[in-house]
């Protein structure tokens, strides 16, 4: 088996030592390095004949995978030829990665991301991870006890239910845990030997999956209530014990389940909901970066939220704090935050208000002076809540298409000078408007960040690129500062550190004119920086062990691993 010697981080690593030789070490994908083998390895570990002669270099086989990509004529076929490069030569794929981001962050996460869940099945050729199904539940122990999962220090896990926009995809979310991991990786630099993707099969209410027969996932409609909850606690008991120290993250569950399950174990772990906080912070981090541009204090915004679910709940609360932070009370900083969502603005009165949506819930007498002329009228929908509370900033996390129509945008323009606009849904398929749309309708003065991927406007004849406000801003560094200073918790508060480092490298704050967020070239570096301002803050809340506040930029320089070829020894079995 792969053995990592004595350093103290697998990212130090200056030599492999493994006891694997022939085919079972080309077939492991944490040590193939196909063609890059040198011919003193060849002869230590029985390569000849099974390698082509010639001694190759990693940057050659860069330019003949990137070659081969870019041959491909659609987005999936890329992703599925990652993927499948993923799973023979870990190395390679990383490098890759790094080293051409902005081609192909696209291609492993948002928007195709997205495409690759829902085609998971057809697509599925070598497990990876652990899909941890309910009839297995009382071997889950078992299954974590595998030593080839000893050096795990990050889990992301999904049940598959709210994926992206596109809903239920059941044992197909896997692909989200995947791509999430391959960003720790590629932006955050942690090593890919201690990641752990995990699906938590309980189940499809999606019937083309239930239907479908090569669907790969548990053939059963979803199970729900306190089955659910037991399965649940099972795993997280198991984990907990596995993994003392583990981070782990939750990703795409139902609004009905995430912010409920981040509450419950929040305190017995080191844990966090991306979909909450991490959506959260690279909001904030991006609107407190725009105050640069527009010159309005955060203590004069007045926000609009569109969709009120965890994401926009988690939004909402995080602005609630930068704003007290700011020197807003908090009431009036909650009456400054407008949550809407199908059945319109929230009020007081309205029926199944969820515990997280309550400190955002407007009183009756908002809307009541508006005297609105309604669209709607048994709701005041989102047109009527821009038209009379005149917000400075309009974000979108509902999912809903074009939800962002030109009467609302020509609204927000006719009260603000530079309004700001984040259609945040992902996929791109699901954004609440496109950035040439928002310009086109705001003649040029929109102030735009969208969850996925856009190509650049044009403005005053020259390109500008369109920033993108997504989590790969935020997640990649958390994790990196959790887990190098091994932080007993995740807090709010390691959240609103995260969004202001990442507002302190706004190219925006230097030139107003500038981009709101840097390019996701630069997404190594600030992974780096949130990283240490996320640690530095676990160690202002004493969430640290033994460790020195001078000593935590040595501890995240440590943990960041570069792909690159090592050289290798071979040991003998023990």
């Amino acid at each position: 088996m792969q053995q990592f010697s004595e350093h103290p981080t697998v990212a130090e690593l200056t030599t492999v030592t493994t006891s694997l030789s022939g085919y079972h070490l080309l077939a492991d994908p944490l040590l193939n390095k196909g063609t890059a083998f040198t011919e003193a390895e060849r002869d230590m570990f029985d390569l000849h004949g099974l390698l082509p002669p010639n001694i190759g270099v990693l940057d050659e086989q860069l330019s003949r995978r990137l070659q081969a990509l870019r041959n491909f004529k659609t987005d999936l076929e890329r992703y599925s030829f990652l993927r499948g490069l993923q799973d023979t030569n870990e190395t390679l794929f990383f490098a890759l990665l790094v080293k051409n981001i902005e081609e192909l962050l696209p291609i492993v996460y948002t928007p195709t991301i997205g495409a690759g869940c829902q085609q998971f099945s057809r697509l599925f050729r070598k497990p990876r991870g652990l899909f941890l199904s309910l009839p297995h539940k009382r071997t889950l122990k078992k299954i974590l006890a595998n030593p080839h999962f000893d050096r795990v220090e990050a889990i992301v896990v999904t049940d598959g239910e709210r994926i992206l926009g596109l809903g239920d995809q059941g044992a197909g979310g896997m692909g989200i845990p995947l791509g999430k991991l391959a960003l720790y990786t590629a932006c955050g630099g942690i090593h890919p030997a201690t990641t752990l993707p995990i699906m938590l099969d309980v189940g499809t209410d999606n019937p083309e999956c239930l239907a479908d027969p090569l669907y790969v996932g548990w053939r059963h409609e979803r199970v729900r209530g306190a089955e659910y909850d037991d399965f649940v606690e099972t795993f997280v008991s198991a984990v907990a014990e596995r993994w003392p120290h583990v981070l782990l993250q939750w990703e795409d569950f139902a609004k009905s389940n995430a912010t409920r399950l981040l509450n419950h174990y929040r305190d017995r772990l080191c844990t966090f909901n991306d979909d909450i906080q991490g959506t959260a912070a690279v909001a904030t981090g991006t609107l407190l970066s725009a105050i640069n541009v527009t010159k309005v204090p955060l203590t004069e915004q007045r926000v609009v939220v569109f969709g009120a679910g965890s994401a926009g709940c988690g939004i909402a609360t995080l602005l609630l704090k930068a704003m007290t932070d700011a020197g807003l009370q908090q009431r009036d900083a909650a009456e400054r935050i407008f949550m809407v969502d199908r059945n319109g603005l929230l009020v007081e009165g309205m029926g199944d208000i969820a515990s997280y949506q309550k400190p955002f819930v407007q009183n009756k007498s908002v809307a009541g002076a508006w005297k609105l002329e309604l669209d709607h009228p048994d709701k005041v929908a989102l047109l009527d809540v821009v038209r009379n509370a005149r917000p400075s900033v309009l974000i979108g996390v509902s999912g809903q298409t074009g939800a962002f129509s030109e009467p609302v945008v020509r609204a927000m323009a006719e009260h603000n000078e530079r309004p700001i606009i984040f259609p945040l849904s992902n996929p791109t398929s699901r954004a609440e408007a496109t950035p040439e749309d928002l310009e086109n309708w705001t003649d040029g003065r929109a102030v735009i960040g969208t969850g996925s991927p856009f190509p650049p406007l044009t403005r005053g004849g020259t390109k500008f690129r369109v920033d993108l406000t997504n989590n790969s801003y935020i997640f990649p560094g958390v994790g990196l500062g959790v887990i190098a200073v091994k932080a007993r918790r995740v807090t709010d508060s390691m959240f609103m550190a995260a969004a202001t480092a990442l507002a302190a490298v706004s190219p925006a704050r230097a030139n107003p004119n500038g981009n709101l967020l840097p390019p996701v070239t630069s997404l190594r570096d600030v992974s780096a920086a949130v990283a240490t301002a996320v640690a530095q803050q676990a160690h202002n809340e004493d969430l640290t062990e033994g460790i020195n506040a001078d000593e935590i930029e040595g501890l995240i320089r440590a943990h960041i691993w570069a792909p690159r070829y090592l050289p290798y020894r071979r040991v003998n079995k023990p």
